[in-house]
């Protein structure tokens, strides 16, 4: 919904022929062998969202929506919830990313690489230092692994800033911590078969039954699977992807997008225009 940003972010341009990131993040995803896409969207906004976004990409692949509804809520009920409303709609192994966060290609080709070899659900991290905004402080969700390098928890942190040597948050007392910038940190670009929605989808009833008083409330995903994790109900694989990510978290990044854009098709990374 783009309280920060102002307005809706998934609509703003950051190719040079008026590409949007989700355009990148389909194209990427149709490279690694995906062939379908399911956005979920609030009902009010279904006849914008076709207008400027599926008609992009209803000729490219198949396109599906799905209604993350909120039950008289001013506010959605969270990420995990939007997932869960797809419940119907998915029954293959699939990807899970924001569509207002660009990836890169390496992300979407490790996890169809995974998916080819295992059904155990997975993450594709990325190093903090990649995440960070010019403009202003972020939250992340920083992961813990095990000896084997399998996910083992995720940490939310929030105002993290950009150093010149790494990164800092400050915690409500005024502790500020150092990071390293090297730390592995989620942004919501997930891997799952469709045996997450039942695991969801009991977590989501516990969690409406004690929250149904708090109209703020959000049912998140990092903390939905790290709690099927740390029950060892689910088994999360830790992919990483080296590639440059940003995200419009506030209006002064779509420069930063912009001109990340540019540089990669300088490099030869995407066609100009991207869809030929």
């Amino acid at each position: 919904m783009g309280s920060r940003f102002g307005g809706l972010k998934q609509v703003q341009p950051v190719g040079p022929a008026g590409e949007l990131i989700i355009e990148y993040s389909a194209f990427d995803a149709l490279r690694a062998g995906f062939d379908r896409l399911v956005l979920v969207i609030r009902k009010d906004i279904e006849a914008d969202f076709r207008a400027t976004i599926g008609r992009r990409l209803e000729s490219r692949m198949q396109v599906d929506y799905v209604f993350q509804e909120t039950d008289g809520r001013t506010k959605p009920w969270g990420t995990g919830h939007a997932v869960l409303a797809a419940r119907d709609a998915v029954t293959r192994p699939f990807a899970v990313i924001n569509a207002d966060d660009f990836y890169g290609t390496s992300g979407y080709t490790a996890l169809a690489a995974h998916f080819a070899a295992s059904q155990d659900y997975a993450l594709v991290g990325y190093s903090l230092r990649q995440t960070l905004s010019e403009h202003g402080t972020v939250s992340r969700g920083v992961c813990a692994t095990d000896e084997a390098g399998r996910l083992r928890s995720i940490a939310e942190i929030t105002r993290i800033a950009k150093t010149a040597h790494g990164a800092k948050y400050t915690e409500a007392d005024g502790l500020v911590h150092l990071l390293s910038g090297d730390e592995i940190v989620s942004m919501n670009f997930w891997g799952f078969t469709p045996a997450v929605f039942p695991q969801l989808g009991n977590l989501f009833a516990a969690f409406r039954t004690k929250h149904a008083g708090d109209p703020k409330a959000e049912f998140y995903l990092p903390t939905a699977i790290s709690a099927l994790n740390e029950r060892s109900e689910a088994s999360v694989s830790l992919l990483r992807s080296g590639d440059a990510w940003f995200g419009l978290t506030y209006r002064e990044d779509i420069a930063v997008a912009r001109t990340t854009i540019a540089a990669l098709i300088t490099q030869g990374k995407y066609p100009s225009p991207l869809w030929r």
